[in-house]
């Protein structure tokens, strides 16, 4: 298959979490990754802004692009709700007039406007809107449970805090010790990075138990499946997805990510909760249809210094009794032998 020469579209939304799809692709796709379009950071280093992506060039615009000779533009931010803005539309015509294909993960379907299609048409050019796979007609059955492969699934106390990040990073640890492991995007990241799996958001409700189900079962002969999280079973704007994976995967074993740094829920006024109260919502939920432990949790300490950091792993440590790992700055070994052990 032919690399693909990507430019990255953040105008305005250039930071950690908002660009978590840019960040997610110039981490595990990084040698396909030519540019960046941004024009309040042009010629500033994405590595400052984002501590990932040396050496991309961020750009103001498409044409400022085209020396880097992209052939597609991915629409790296996400939106409450993934409405794309109107202003990023401008940006997308320029681009396929250039001649590239355009990737997004948004929920407004780039396919179904009109004025969009007939460019891409004329042009030869695809409009890939991840979100937009086949629809799923399969409720949930509690099969899961029937797998030889130990199922393990991150979760979260809030959105946007390193689910699909610890996941990737654990089932490659596994696979580093000679363990046979899939890894199972749910989220429009994931899927970009692997080239397969489902958006899990974009499932009919009914279905997204079920969808996550057939996933987990595809891999079932593994020794080891790893699966992407999304939501929080406590954040009022995604707990419904969060809910559906629990029942669609039914894991073995959970490991919590959490943002220390965070008081608040991102995007409301609600208290975070604390990871206590969230070990034992995830376990009690899964309790009667099948056990599983939290055997870890996953801290993201994006921003916190050294000492701060390793304060406040110590903290959770003592807090919990389990075994706690910052995935960037600490590794995932101790989260992958407290799955091997749990």
């Amino acid at each position: 298959m032919l690399q693909r020469r990507i430019c990255i579209l953040t105008d305005g939304y250039l930071d950690l979490f908002s660009a978590k799809t840019a960040v997610g692709l110039l981490r595990y796709c990084p040698d396909e990754v030519v540019a960046v379009l941004d024009q309040a950071h042009a010629g500033e280093k994405l590595e400052t802004l984002v501590g990932v992506g040396a050496g991309v060039p961020i750009v103001n615009s498409v044409a400022s692009a085209l020396c880097y000779r992209p052939d597609h533009l991915v629409l790296g931010a996400v939106f409450p709700g993934g409405r794309l803005p109107e202003a990023w539309r401008t940006f997308i015509v320029e681009a396929l007039a250039a001649g590239m294909d355009v990737v997004s993960g948004l929920h407004t379907r780039l396919g179904d406007d009109c004025e969009l299609a007939r460019q891409a048409a004329e042009g030869g050019r695809r409009l890939w809107d991840v979100r937009a796979g086949e629809a799923a007609t399969t409720v949930g059955t509690g099969k899961a449970r029937q797998t030889r492969a130990k199922r393990i699934l991150t979760v979260g106390t809030d959105c946007n805090l390193g689910k699909r990040l610890t996941a990737i990073e654990l089932a490659g640890e596994l696979a580093r010790r000679g363990l046979r492991v899939a890894f199972v995007p749910t989220g429009q990241t994931g899927v970009m990075i692997k080239g397969s799996g489902v958006v899990i958001d974009a499932v009919v409700a009914d279905f997204v138990s079920g969808t996550a189900e057939e996933a987990v079962l595809e891999h079932g002969d593994e020794d080891y499946v790893v699966v992407e999280g999304q939501g929080a079973l406590l954040h009022p704007s995604y707990s419904a997805v969060a809910l559906g994976l629990l029942h669609g995967v039914l894991p073995d074993a959970l490991i919590l990510c959490h943002a220390p740094t965070r008081r608040h829920m991102r995007n409301t006024d609600i208290a975070m909760p604390s990871l206590d109260e969230n070990v034992r919502l995830h376990e009690a939920l899964l309790r009667p249809i099948h056990p599983a432990r939290v055997v870890g949790i996953a801290l993201n300490g994006y921003g916190m210094g050294e000492r701060e950091l390793h304060e406040v792993l110590s903290q959770a440590r003592v807090r919990t009794g389990l075994t706690v790992a910052d995935p960037v700055r600490t590794g995932v070994a101790d989260l992958a032998d407290a799955v091997i052990a749990g």
